[in-house]
């Protein structure tokens, strides 16, 4: 997205001072025409950038050269650095501007957070499957604590402690490194992986957050709407389907693969009862379907289902077993 990268080059050039075209363009990962017309650019939107002829040149910001913006404080500074990143600029050929807006945007944050700054905006995507003039904002209800605790998290790369409830199931703590955040028809979702596995969570069930010191495992940098659309594609087609193996009741068969999705495996045991492989839609499926049997069945594997289960039979034996 230009307007992220002429924010970089100008916080290339402030921290190195002089530079040359070929650095430039190997830093940000252009041609050096590109970085010629940025330059341009820049040059239109008021940054005083100047250039030096001879073998030692470059182009170099002038001496002491800093914007002036006074009233935000750094959590305003970012969203406004996150909004500006989207298409509307470009849309509606406010691209110089928006450079200009951008670049005292990222002046008025903290010194610790300069350096990251332009590649903040690349952890947030909003509604990258809705038309740009009919976008809103997230409507679902997330309490304030646990947005500026996700935020943080997202923002400064460190791992986070959400305490999520899944449909369905109890709530449970999760430690996670988040990826980033996106927002699909007012609906808002945590881009996030889990011991190495990706993991997609819905805002609206994470009813409490904690951002850990820990540096998250993830990469330095990402291509949101392309990470959206993967994940997409595979709750579409099936990419969150399980298989279970099984030990059922032979009179309760057909009400198991009544609900499955397809069987890859069957027989019978000494003790009567049978052993399926079976694949179901989800977990949530899954766990559904197993549930439903009783003790007419048995998950023998995966073991988080069995440990889902068994979680599931013991909270309510708990409750029964008190005296009412």
């Amino acid at each position: 997205m230009r307007a992220d990268r002429l924010v970089s080059l100008v916080l290339l050039l402030r921290r190195h001072g002089r530079l040359s075209a070929a650095t430039l363009a190997r830093e940000l990962e252009v041609s050096t025409r590109t970085v010629l017309r940025d330059i341009e650019a820049l040059s239109a939107a008021g940054v005083p950038v100047y250039a030096e002829r001879g073998r030692h040149g470059g182009f170099a910001l002038l001496p002491g050269f800093r914007t002036e913006l006074t009233g935000l404080n750094p959590d305003e500074a970012l969203a406004l650095l996150v909004a500006g990143s989207r298409r509307g600029a470009q849309a509606f050929g406010l691209g110089s501007a928006l450079a200009s807006a951008m670049l005292k945007v990222v002046d008025a944050l903290p010194e610790s957070y300069r350096d990251t700054a332009a590649g903040a905006a690349e952890r947030l995507l909003i509604d990258p499957e809705t038309d740009l003039l009919s976008r809103r904002l997230v409507a679902e209800e997330v309490p304030d604590a646990v947005s500026a605790e996700v935020l943080r998290a997202v923002f400064a790369g460190h791992r986070l402690r959400i305490h999520y409830a899944a449909a369905g199931q109890t709530p449970r703590w999760r430690t996670v490194d988040p990826i980033g955040l996106v927002t699909v028809r007012d609906q808002g979702y945590l881009l996030a992986t889990r011991s190495g596995a990706d993991r997609t969570y819905r805002l609206s069930r994470v009813l409490a957050a904690e951002e850990l010191a820990e540096p998250a495992r993830r990469p330095d940098r990402v291509d949101l709407h392309r990470a959206w659309q993967e994940r997409s594609t595979r709750f579409r087609t099936g990419g969150d389907q399980v298989t279970v193996l099984a030990r059922v009741d032979p009179a309760r068969r057909e009400d198991l693969l009544g609900t499955a999705l397809a069987v890859h495996a069957e027989e019978t045991e000494p003790d009567g009862r049978l052993r399926l492989e079976v694949t179901f839609q989800d977990p949530r499926h899954a766990e559904w379907a197993l549930w439903q049997l009783g003790t007419d069945a048995e998950a023998v594997a995966p073991q988080w289902l069995r440990d889902s289960l068994r979680e599931r039979a013991t909270a309510l034996a708990t409750r029964y077993g008190k005296s009412s």
